[in-house]
């Protein structure tokens, strides 16, 4: 076997150029191919992290009907009682309520829909890290009396500033419009533009004193010490509690459940194509030296040489070229991958088209261990596939015949 091995590594220096044209190409194009990988990695990781810390939660609770239509008179019914339980729960990490409901903001240059949500600043902070999405002026942990949050794209709608005064109509518990006076106190800037533009934050009691005579709730955000027990959990409170329907994140927001699948998926997809167009090369190669050295392997065939020492000296001849490229791919992926995971790959320059789809500009790549497992198993599937005709017609070579066409 040592023997094989030194033929088929001296063979393919035979030719250092083309072989080393053929090493570059395999090294460049993977380390291109698991750059990418690593990329839409941080890319969907990012989106779902954002997604379930600021916004989505691991969990939520509703009333079963409020979700689809969103009256406020479809609040969660035992409130009380779902909060204490899930603050006694071993697996709840946090928990915050809110009140939410539909309405009209109105300042003196337009009127726009959008959704009002009255959070628990306090219970808010320690549940979601929406309160760091805030890009100027304060939160709503501000003295400020009816203080509202906006996005900085409402207030460039509206053109509004920090301390100016908005009104807010909405269905109360009666189901009579009501109307009252907030006053911004500062704007927020999430990673989505139509989120921006349809959300504003104001306290839960200065909404409460305008939508019902009692506390309501609509909504109950949860996050988990272990996002693994959403299921079981959701399960456990929907057994335990009637009139309100929880569910996890993956039902609240299937988008997100497709980025994680097509993340799984993104390594193997992108790795196969950009392996499957260097296994033409490979094979393009390897017929190539073959045929060069037909009357060789004729000869070697006719002093005894065995048909399985040459299938496995072709076969070797490709995977140590294969490999060899391989390793210096992934090796200086590694690199590039840890380097720009710390640093980040900036793409202000598509902010705004970026913030239109719910990501965001700055993208951190990474890649697991076992992503990289998966690009050396495909690499060396790809490598034997491509180096099996090659072997096969050395094996199949008539000595006779390769001497005299030589």
């Amino acid at each position: 076997m040592k023997t094989l091995i030194t033929i088929s590594w001296r063979n393919i220096w035979r030719h250092p150029a083309r072989s080393g044209v053929m090493l570059a190409a395999i090294t460049i194009g993977l380390w291109s191919a698991l750059l990418i990988v690593g990329w839409a990695n941080g890319l969907l990781q990012q989106r779902m992290d954002y997604m379930i810390e600021r916004e989505v939660t691991h969990a939520q609770v509703h009333h079963p009907e409020f979700l689809a239509d969103l009256f406020p008179w479809n609040y969660i019914p035992n409130h009380d009682d779902v909060s204490a339980w899930l603050k006694d729960h071993p697996d709840v990490a946090s928990h915050t309520s809110r009140t939410i409901t539909e309405g009209m903001l109105q300042s003196p240059v337009k009127t726009s829909g959008v959704r009002i949500r009255g959070i628990d600043t306090q219970t808010e902070t320690r549940t979601t890290r929406f309160h760091e999405n805030m890009v100027e002026g304060e939160y709503l942990d501000t003295g400020m009396r009816n203080a509202v949050i906006i996005s900085r794209i409402m207030a460039d709608d509206h053109n509004m500033r920090i301390g100016n005064r908005i009104v807010l109509t909405f269905e109360n518990m009666n189901g009579e419009l009501t109307s009252g006076s907030f006053f911004i106190s500062g704007f927020f800037e999430s990673a989505s533009s139509d989120y921006d533009r349809r959300n504003i934050f104001v306290r839960s009691a200065d909404l409460l004193d305008l939508l019902a005579d009692q506390p309501v709730s609509h909504e109950i955000g949860i996050m988990l010490k272990d996002v693994e027990r959403a299921d079981a959990l959701v399960a456990e409170l929907n057994d335990q509690f009637e009139g309100i329907h929880a569910q996890t994140w993956r039902e609240l927001s299937p988008e997100l459940s497709m980025i994680v699948a097509l993340g799984g998926l993104m390594v193997i997809i992108l790795t196969v194509i950009f392996m499957i167009a260097l296994g033409f090369g490979i094979l393009n190669t390897m017929l190539m030296a073959l045929f060069e050295r037909m009357r060789e392997i004729g000869m070697l065939l006719s002093i005894g040489m065995s048909k399985l020492r040459v299938f496995g000296m072709i076969m070797l001849e490709a995977s140590i070229l294969t490999m060899t490229g391989a390793f210096a791919g992934i090796l200086l992926a590694w690199l590039s991958i840890m380097r720009l995971g710390k640093t980040g790959i900036n793409l202000e320059m598509f902010a705004d088209g970026a913030a239109m789809v719910g990501f965001d500009y700055m993208i951190y790549p990474f890649m697991t261990t076992t992503d990289f497992v998966t690009v050396i198993v495909i690499v060396i599937i790809i490598t034997l596939l491509a180096s099996f005709y090659p072997a096969m017609k050395a094996v199949r070579i008539k000595p006779l015949e390769a001497a005299r066409d030589s």
